[in-house]
């Protein structure tokens, strides 16, 4: 049995392209320790952690109209200037909702409440790897970015000390929903501090879309390797060669973050060689392309499954390690754990 720990970057609904990797990865005999993931990152880490396979991922996805994740409240509906409204009073046009309720009961369906029922019994004493599952968002109001529920004493006691919430306590479905909220496409998740104050929780690809480093130990000689599954442009083309319509207020709002979030990083990721990298390529999908066709789904697993057997094809575990790990400086890291706890 081959192990890996994974880590999935945000893309909206080009997350699809996610569940094709898995699969091939699934098919080639490796199992999933710990996973993580930001934005439809997190969605797919989250259902991974719960225990569903790709095959059942696959399925999902395929029934799921993504319409229906923009539920509107009643500002929305107001013509004109509906989404304008909800932008200023709520801070997103879409409720999100919908969103909170579907990824609960499908956790649910595999015994998945909070994090608590995500612990990994042989590494409970172990901060980085104690939760099955690590969720990535961003507090605005603190400007920190949220590994939720932790890999560290501090990340633990941030949400004891300022919000009163035990990580074992805390929900994964409101952290995924949490990580997911796109600023201005989806309301933000309110959190009140002990002063009763709220903090605003967002996408966390606002701060980091792809925190590849998140399991990395300090050893030179990690017990398995960690996978990360990347959404790039395809032949490293910037998808915003493909202008975004402005024409208002709203559709610069949405062109502002959809700048940020598929130019996130792509200038270091063009520069920088990372074998441990599975990129997926998505350029003709936009990241809120929520009225997906069918056709496009099924192009994104495809493409998915191609760059995950293109990886596998030239992945050599111990070539990593001797050029990548032997030489590495150490991690964020402050202890090292027994070999039995440590992965790439």
């Amino acid at each position: 049995m081959k192990k890996i720990d994974a880590v999935f970057e945000g893309g909206g609904v080009k997350g699809i392209g996610l569940v094709g990797a898995v699969a091939v990865i699934e098919e080639n005999g490796y199992t999933f320790e710990n996973v993580a993931g930001t934005s439809a990152g997190a969605i797919v880490a989250s259902l991974v952690a719960a225990g569903y396979k790709a095959p059942e991922l696959k399925q999902i996805l395929e029934q799921q109209d993504f319409r229906q994740f923009m539920d509107k409240d009643w500002e929305d509906k107001i013509p004109v200037v509906g989404s304008l409204i909800s932008v200023i009073h709520e801070k997103g046009i879409y409720e999100g909702n919908f969103f909170e309720t579907w990824i609960r009961d499908l956790l649910a369906k595999k015994g998945i409440l909070t994090f608590k029922d995500l612990i990994i019994e042989e590494c409970k004493d172990n901060p980085q790897y104690r939760y099955k599952l690590q969720v990535i968002a961003s507090d605005l109001t603190s400007g920190r970015l949220l590994v939720l529920p932790g890999t560290s004493e501090d990340d633990w006691n941030y949400l004891r000390n300022t919000f009163g919430i035990e990580p074992d306590d805390l929900e994964v479905a409101k952290a995924v929903r949490m990580s997911m909220s796109i600023p201005f496409f989806f309301e933000p998740v309110q959190l009140k501090n002990k002063k009763d104050e709220p903090h605003y929780i967002v996408d966390g690809g606002v701060l980091s879309n792809y925190p590849v480093w998140l399991f990395d130990s300090n050893s030179s000689d990690p017990a398995w390797p960690t996978f990360g599954y990347r959404l790039v442009a395809s032949d490293l083309e910037s998808e915003q060669d493909q202008p975004n319509e402005v024409n208002g207020p709203i559709s610069m709002l949405k062109a502002l973050f959809s700048t940020m979030m598929e130019a996130h990083d792509g200038r270091y990721m063009k520069s920088a060689t990372f074998v441990r990298t599975i990129p997926i390529p998505s350029a003709e999908v936009k990241t809120t392309e929520f009225d997906l066709s069918e056709e496009k789904k099924m192009v994104l697993y495809q493409a998915g499954r191609k760059a995950a057997e293109k990886f596998l094809a030239n992945w050599d575990f111990e070539k990593y390690k001797q050029e990548f790990r032997a030489k590495q400086p150490p991690s964020r890291t402050k202890e090292v754990w027994t070999e039995a706890n440590i992965s790439a």
